[in-house]
């Protein structure tokens, strides 16, 4: 399996282990279920596919770099001080002073249903404005992994260009992992799926979900008919919720079953095992235990309220990952499972 070169430093930038690229808004969590007409008061977090994998990604040990706009406002503040908080680089955010940083509200209730609601206010955000001048490309191309979404595509005309760039072939380029996240309520365009298509095929790395395939392409026939779709990346990982994820690679196919986990809320979980996966991949793993990384780390984010979770120790996943068949058929992982102290491992249970 090909594993991510270390490359020079292009101008002087120092090279991290994976820069992301895309926005990150200021996310308000209500205080008590209900309706958002009338929850009284909401906390406040960070959320945005990109930035929580480079949180997860430093938090596990890796260099990450976080790349993106935001506002000259107090929004903005917070969120480069949040990410930078977790080890991210976040030195070379841009700040716009005319556009503002995206915020959204949410309810309490599950995302994966309908029973929520989600509020977003990111249309002329900061981040929407991205194009290949006004962001530092240097600092994007100074990573093993360049690691983007299809959301970032989704934001503007400029955005969409901007990926395109960014996955186009060219000399010294970083192993580009691109991650579907098919958003159908920020496409304008009815062809969205056309707009996704192409830099998932230019990617070297991509991570679809089956129910993506089939709304943004039509793709129902599960993983080999994505395939068939996507020939293009050496690496194509689909995922199938519940039932686990199947990787085509250089050397075949590889599927691993999904961990039984006490869901407390699937939010973040998607970006966490992508996290996990590229984890693996900069560690140069064998497939297999990429993709159980990326459950893993995908468990500790179900396993917790908010975006994101702490991820579980290296030697714990390593451990757990390096189970027989059986053993990892038999994991059952609950709230509190990934902390470093000393008896953590009482909610891993392996009966």
């Amino acid at each position: 399996m090909t594993t991510p070169e270390h490359i020079p430093a292009p101008d002087d930038v120092p090279v991290v282990d994976v820069v992301a690229l895309g926005e990150s808004m200021v996310t308000f969590l209500p205080t008590r279920p209900g309706r958002l007409a009338d929850v009284p008061s909401f906390e406040r977090a960070i959320g945005g596919a990109e930035s929580n994998v480079a949180c997860v990604l430093a938090a596990a040990g890796h260099s990450a770099r976080w790349v993106g706009r935001v506002g000259a406002d107090g929004f903005g503040d917070h969120l480069v001080e949040a990410i930078g908080s977790y080890g991210v680089d976040v030195s070379h955010v841009r700040r716009d002073p005319t556009r503002p940083t995206g915020v959204y509200f949410r309810t309490a209730g599950d995302r994966a249903t309908d029973a929520h609601e989600v509020a977003y206010y990111r249309a002329g955000s900061a981040a929407s404005a991205m194009t290949a001048d006004n962001l530092d490309l240097a600092a994007v191309r100074a990573g093993r992994v360049l690691h983007l979404s299809g959301i970032t595509a989704a934001l503007s005309a400029g955005c969409l260009e901007l990926v395109r760039e960014l996955t186009a072939p060219r000399p010294g380029r970083p192993l580009v992992s691109f991650d579907v996240n098919h958003r159908p309520g920020l496409w304008r365009e009815a062809d969205a799926g056309r707009a996704l298509l192409e830099p998932a095929r230019r990617a070297d790395l991509v991570l679809v979900g089956e129910d993506e395939a089939a709304e943004a392409w039509g793709v129902t026939g599960g993983p080999d008919a994505i395939r068939e779709l996507l020939p293009q990346p050496p690496v194509l990982v689909v995922k199938q919720g519940g039932r686990g994820a199947v990787a085509f690679h250089p050397g075949g196919r590889t599927c691993v079953p999904a961990l039984h986990v006490a869901v407390v809320s699937p939010i973040g979980a998607g970006d966490a095992f992508a996290a996990g996966f590229l984890s693996a991949t900069l560690r140069g793993l064998p497939v297999r235990d990429r993709l159980r990384h990326g459950h893993l780390m995908a468990a500790a984010a179900l396993t917790v309220p908010g975006d994101l979770a702490a991820p579980p120790a290296r030697h714990h996943a390593d451990r757990l990952a390096a189970l027989d068949e059986a053993a990892w058929e038999r994991l059952r992982l609950g709230p509190g499972w990934t902390p470093t102290a000393e008896g953590a491992e009482e909610e891993v249970r392996t009966p």
